[in-house]
Order: structure tokens, then sequence, then C-alpha cells
């Protein structure tokens, strides 16, 4: 069974910083493109970040560009997002899913609430 769980959410200021992990099992997270999708209050899904198997540069929707960064850490099988500069914009619940190439979705983890307020 291919199980993702995300954990690293929770209350932060404007300007702030957290990192948000994505453990897997049931899966080689190395051998999949790994993706951070969000979901704002109200809004639809909003892809965030990937990382691609394979090697090759991580790719950012462009309201987080320069803030944050997805990385791998594949002996933990295990996926990040470093999220700086934190704007109110960015209060969501985080979602980890694996793809095939942004083109076929498979799991998806349960989310985690990321909040942005003074």
């Amino acid at each position: 069974e291919v199980k993702l769980v995300e954990s690293g959410g929770g209350l932060v200021q404007p300007g702030g910083s957290l990192i948000l992990s994505c453990a897997a099992s049931g899966l080689a997270a190395s051998y999949y493109t790994m993706s951070w999708v969000r979901q704002s209050p109200g809004k639809g899904l909003e892809w965030v970040s990937a990382v691609k198997n394979g090697g090759g540069p991580s790719i950012y929707n462009n309201r987080v560009k320069g803030r944050f960064t997805v990385s791998r850490d594949n002996a933990k099988n295990t996926v990040l997002l470093q999220m700086n500069n934190l704007k109110p914009e960015g209060t969501a619940v985080y979602y980890c899913a694996h793809s095939w190439g942004l083109v076929r979705w498979g799991s998806w983890g349960q989310g985690t609430q990321v909040i942005v307020s003074s």
C-alpha cells in the first residue's frame, strides 16, 4: 500500500518560515515526480512545486518561486518543502502527491495545514 504522510504545518507569522515533510512508504519516491499541491479555504487545488525523478531542476509555481525550495532525502524516502517569507495567501492545506511526470497522478497524502497570520 502506498502511503504519503505530510507533517510540519502550523501557524506562522507573515515573513516567517516553515519546513514541510512528506514521508513516503510503499514506493520509492526517488522514482517518481513528487509534488506539493495546496488548497486555500474556499478555493481549488493549486500546484506549488515538484521535484522530478532522474534529476533535473525542480519546478515552481511563479507565486512561490524564489521563496520555496523543494528537495528530496532519498535515504529517508522523504520530500521536503522549505517555505520562506510566507505570505497570508499561503494559508492552505498542503498536500504531497506522486505522479508520472505531472501527467498521471498517483497517491496523495492527507495534507498538513499551514496558517499564515499575525
